[in-house]
């Protein structure tokens, strides 16, 4: 299992000094479409850069193009890039397709979609390398976690790895564990504490163990 951070309510030297904190202790940095929206994909390259021992993920949130998104973020230092799942199929065929001549990887953002069980085991065939159930911003507000997706895909993902993102906290996650994601994805839980460092040292230590 790892442990993937999710920067999205950062700018540039910002990222770089909350990556700083916790480099050590995660796998994955995530740049959100937050920031990805307010500093382009400039802090995608300056975190890569900044940190190469670290992969990079840019949560484009791809929806159309799909070749061409993976291939400008895979420039700018991307190792993985994320699709919707509700995207059209040859979207994410172009995707999956250019990342394996980039040497990159996709990740496929399950944020709404509807027959979550059937909908992944046909993204699944599609060659993508993560899964990833997401609770928005939006569901959180609603009370709504995703266990019972993360459930779902693990009952049909034969090929990919899966993930789980959304709400994620310490306290929240021995259930996450225990539900055995391939990748735990945590923003705020990290992020919003007074001691990141601290927070994701004890993450990473459940994580492992």
């Amino acid at each position: 299992m790892e442990l993937q951070l999710a920067l999205d309510l950062v700018n540039i030297p910002e990222a770089k000094q909350v990556v700083a904190e916790v480099a050590e202790y995660i796998d994955i940095v995530e740049i959100g479409t937050p920031v990805v929206i307010n500093e382009g994909l400039h802090a995608v390259k300056a975190i890569k850069e900044a940190f190469p021992q670290l992969r990079v993920l840019a949560d484009l949130k791809v929806m159309d193009a799909g070749g061409y998104e993976v291939m400008k973020a895979s420039e700018a230092g991307a190792d993985i890039i994320t699709i919707l799942g509700v995207s059209d199929d040859s979207t994410i065929k172009g995707a999956v397709a250019e990342a394996a001549k980039q040497g990159k990887q996709v990740m496929v953002d399950m944020i709404n979609v509807k027959n979550i069980e059937e909908r992944a085991r046909e993204i699944d065939a599609m060659g993508v390398d993560y899964i990833c159930v997401h609770s928005g911003y939006d569901h959180q507000a609603e009370g709504k976690n995703s266990f019972e997706e993360l459930a779902a895909i693990k009952r049909v993902v034969q090929h990919a790895k899966t993930a789980v993102a959304g709400g994620i906290k310490l306290e929240t996650l021995p259930e996450v564990i225990q539900a055995n994601p391939d990748l735990v994805i945590v923003g705020g839980g990290i992020t919003g504490q007074s001691d990141k460092k601290a927070a994701a040292s004890r993450m990473q230590e459940m994580i492992k163990a």
